[in-house]
């Protein structure tokens, strides 16, 4: 177990909170089992904005060191992410996007897809996770400054769009799941 230190801001319980659900999306991510889509989709929505308030907790730092953190997470890593969300997503995966800075500049709306922004969140938490798991001490504070700095100008803005999306398909099942009981109770009578 690792010793907790006051003046030390990697065991605040605001960065630990943050580990407990970045470690708790990352393991759900990874996982071989396959939900079905309906129960994806719904532990995505209580995963995610419960991850992006922990992230806007996390304390202000700066980084201590000035070589690069080790990176954890491995290109089969990201693909591995992609392509599962990509299966359960199917024709859903691609949503258009209009927080891009190209939008702007564009008469055209812009793709975007479910699951290379769910991998792009993944990716930074894992390796956040990483340093928290093996325990390397000397690198934690440097964690929580760059997974704090690329939750602000990248990941965030992610997280917030692919919430849209998955929001609208859980809205349908429940609108369809509704229209199927309301025919039920008709055809009863």
């Amino acid at each position: 177990m690792l010793n907790k230190n006051n003046d030390d801001p990697i065991y605040l319980p605001a960065v630990i909170e943050f580990v407990a659900i970045a470690v708790e999306l990352s393991s759900f991510l990874e996982k071989e089992e396959t939900d079905t889509r309906e129960e994806w989709i719904d532990k995505m929505l209580k995963l995610l904005p419960l991850l992006y308030v922990k992230a806007s907790l996390l304390p202000d730092c700066f980084p201590l060191n000035d070589e690069p953190l080790a990176t954890f997470v491995r290109e089969e890593d990201y693909a591995r992410v992609v392509i599962r969300v990509a299966d359960i997503m199917g024709e859903d995966d691609v949503y258009l996007d209009v927080f891009l800075d190209e939008m702007k500049y564009s008469d055209t709306p812009i793709r975007a897809t479910v699951s290379e922004d769910i991998a792009d969140i993944y990716q930074d938490i894992r390796n956040f996770v990483s340093v928290y798991q093996y325990e390397l001490t000397d690198q934690m504070q440097d964690a929580i400054y760059i997974c704090k700095e690329n939750f602000r100008l990248f990941w965030g803005q992610k997280l917030v769009n692919v919430l849209r999306p998955l929001h609208a398909l859980k809205a349908v099942e429940a609108t369809d799941d509704d229209n199927q009981n309301e025919e039920e109770s008709w055809d009863l009578q």
